[in-house]
């Protein structure tokens, strides 16, 4: 639920979620959207190609994220990428400070992500410095739940 605003849409469509003015907005991408891009040969997102996760305690996480970002450039790369619930709520967010021009695709970590007892899967998406997250995603189940 969003500014009042309930949103029945699938985590497949949702890109991003942004605060404007403080005010929670939620930008939808539809899947043939994204298909129409992939078709002319742009490749507006990282994708999110592997996920290993651990469990390191009662609810506590460590992620390794696998992320390709083919047009990798010192202007425009995947600058982060997210572990997020399916209701939106984000449980934990890693900032890339460079590109990875020359690693592709490129594995990072986040560790120690608390995510609350009830919560069985989540899903992770990384972000493009330039248009914000979208692009392939993994749902993870969590070990242990």
């Amino acid at each position: 639920m969003i500014s009042g605003i309930q949103y029945n849409r699938p985590m497949s469509s949702i890109i991003t979620r942004r605060r404007l003015l403080g005010v929670g907005i939620l930008v939808i991408a539809t899947p043939r959207a994204q298909r129409a891009l992939a078709a002319n040969g742009v490749q507006k997102f990282p994708d999110v190609v592997a996920v290993k996760v651990q469990a390191r305690g009662a609810n506590r996480f460590d992620f390794d994220v696998t992320v390709s970002s083919p047009y990798d450039s010192a202007e425009r790369y995947a600058d982060a990428f997210r572990v997020l619930g399916k209701d939106g709520t984000v449980y934990g967010e890693r900032e890339l400070l460079h590109d990875h021009a020359g690693e592709q695709p490129f594995t990072r970590d986040l560790h120690g992500v608390n995510i609350p007892s009830g919560i069985r899967s989540v899903t992770v998406q990384a972000r493009d410095q330039k248009f914000g997250y979208g692009g392939k995603f993994r749902e993870i189940l969590l070990p242990g739940r």
